[in-house]
Order: C-alpha cells, then sequence, then structure tokens
C-alpha cells in the first residue's frame, strides 16, 4: 500500500490509544510504535486499531510497524525474559506485540537499535536472523533497523540473507539530513523513514528563505520541511498531537518545491562538507 506519511505514537503514554483514533479519523493509515514500555504504550495503539477496525476497515488498510527494543533501551517493564537467549527475546517480544496490537501479521518489524557502535556486534547478528525468521513465517511483511549509522547499515546490507527493507532515523539537518544512510538506502531501494524532521530541526524553520517558501504556497513551514522530505526520498514521521497539524501534515503531499529550493534545504544547515 502507498501512503506519504507516517503517525509515530512515541511518548503519548495515556493518550495513545486517543490520538491514534484522531490521527486515523484524520486519514493517516501507516502506524509507528513499538514493544517498548519506557516511551511507548503498545497496548493502547492496540485498542485504537481494534476499534477502527470494528467499524469496519480492513486490516490491509492500515500499515502497522512496531519494533524489537533491546535491554539497554527498557526499563524494568521488559516485554521479554531478559535472561533467555537473545533470538528467544526476539519472539517472545514479537508474540506480545501482535497480542497487544490484536493483529496476526505486522507490515513492518524493526530492530529499534543496534547494540554495538560504530559497527555491529554478535547481539545485533542474533536479532537479524531472528527478524529473518519472522520474516520468513510471515509474521512481518519487511523488516529492518532504527537508530543506523552508515556503516552498520553497509555491514548489513552485505552480509545479511535477507537485507533490510526499511530504515528508520533521526533525520538532522546538520549531516545532510542524515546523508550517507540515505545514499546506501536508495542504492538498495531501502524504504527511509525520517523522525524528527522538525524537532531535530527547528532552526531550518526559521530560515527567512523557508518561511517564504511557504508563505508563496499558502503553507506553513513545516509542511515545506515534509514535502522537502519526500522529494529527496524520504517517508516522514509525524507525532503531533494536534488535530490540526495532523491536517498540515498530511496536506503538505500537496506541496511540491522546485530544485533550487530542495538544494537550498538540503545545504543551508551544514556544518560539515558532505562529500557526494
Amino acid at each position: 500500500m502507498k501512503f506519504s506519511l507516517m503517525y509515530g505514537t512515541a511518548w503519548k503514554k495515556e493518550r495513545t490509544q486517543d490520538l491514534v483514533a484522531l490521527a486515523l479519523k484524520k486519514g493517516f493509515v501507516a502506524i509507528d510504535t513499538a514493544n517498548q514500555s519506557k516511551h511507548y504504550t503498545e497496548p493502547l495503539v492496540g485498542e485504537a486499531l481494534a476499534h477502527y477496525f470494528k467499524e469496519g476497515h480492513r486490516r490491509e488498510s492500515i500499515f502497522i510497524q512496531t519494533k524489537f527494543t533491546p535491554i539497554g533501551g527498557q526499563d524494568h517493564r521488559v516485554p521479554y525474559d531478559p535472561t533467555a537467549p537473545i533470538k528467544t527475546q526476539v519472539e517472545q517480544s514479537i508474540e506480545k506485540s501482535l497480542d497487544h496490537l490484536k493483529v496476526e501479521y505486522l507490515d513492518s518489524y524493526l530492530l529499534h537499535g543496534p547494540y554495538h557502535h560504530p559497527n555491529l556486534g554478535e547481539e545485533d547478528w542474533q536479532v537479524w536472523e531472528a527478524l529473518e525468521k519472522v520474516y520468513d513465517k510471515g509474521k512481518a511483511k519487511q523488516i529492518g533497523v532504527s537508530n543506523v549509522n552508515h556503516l552498520q547499515l553497509t555491514e548489513l546490507v552485505e552480509k545479511s540473507r535477507i537485507k533490510p527493507q526499511v530504515v528508520q532515523n533521526r533525520c538532522f539537518a546538520q549531516t545532510g539530513w542524515d546523508f550517507h544512510v540515505r545514499k546506501i538506502c536508495a542504492a538498495h531501494r531501502i524504504t527511509y523513514q525520517g523522525f524528527s524532521l522538525l524537532t531535530a530541526n527547528p532552526f531550518v524553520m526559521q530560515f527567512p528563505q523557508v518561511i517564504d517558501m511557504a508563505k508563496k504556497r499558502g503553507a506553513t513551514p513545516a509542511q515545506i520541511i515534509f514535502a522537502f522530505a519526500r522529494q529527496v526520498g524520504m517517508l516522514p514521521l509525524t507525532g503531533t498531537t494536534q488535530p490540526k497539524h495532523m491536517e498540515e501534515d498530511l496536506a503538505s503531499v500537496l506541496l511540491s518545491l522546485d530544485e533550487s529550493e530542495i538544494d537550498f534545504i538540503l545545504k543551508c544547515a551544514l556544518e560539515i562538507e558532505i562529500e557526494t
């Protein structure tokens, strides 16, 4: 299925169900979450989805993505046995996610972040092999990784049996909007999901040129950033809690920037030279 924006559910806590329901009502058809109680309330995402399906919407009409979060990213509410082998942890985590979300399969399942830096380590490969089995069994239609650098992604692309199909990263303007990772994704047809596009780059929306781009189109600077992101090959995420902003974010798909405007946003905040 095709969609132009994902709704992120992090940090919504007890408001999660109502906000996901509102996002679905406004027109979002792609939902991102994680089995990580520290930052997400995955069961309440499931409650919103269950109500949505009871209204007559088909499971196939919604793209649902969640994540396996390693023990280092969890608080005391670990959704699997932390003493079990890592592959078992993945198996337990996805089964709980399927139960939380009240679905039989996921559209996308991600490793929330590698255990090791700057390269991958043994634990990362154990998780990836478990994700490959999840994919083989049809429990997830795509597998991927979040919070990954270009060295890790290169290694994963080169050595994995099933190549990553999704990358989700916080996207900073100072790094050329994650230039190196996006370049790998483009070369291997990996969907690049960019999050924190607004919150990580508030100064970009304050540039007079970006404000002028918005005024010229009767839009907001935030809408310009989302339009830019799509035109350079990203799938943007938004986690807004405001109904008006949900509508504006979705409407940004109607905007188109010219080549000089895209080039300006690509380069306006660079603090390092990006080699192409």
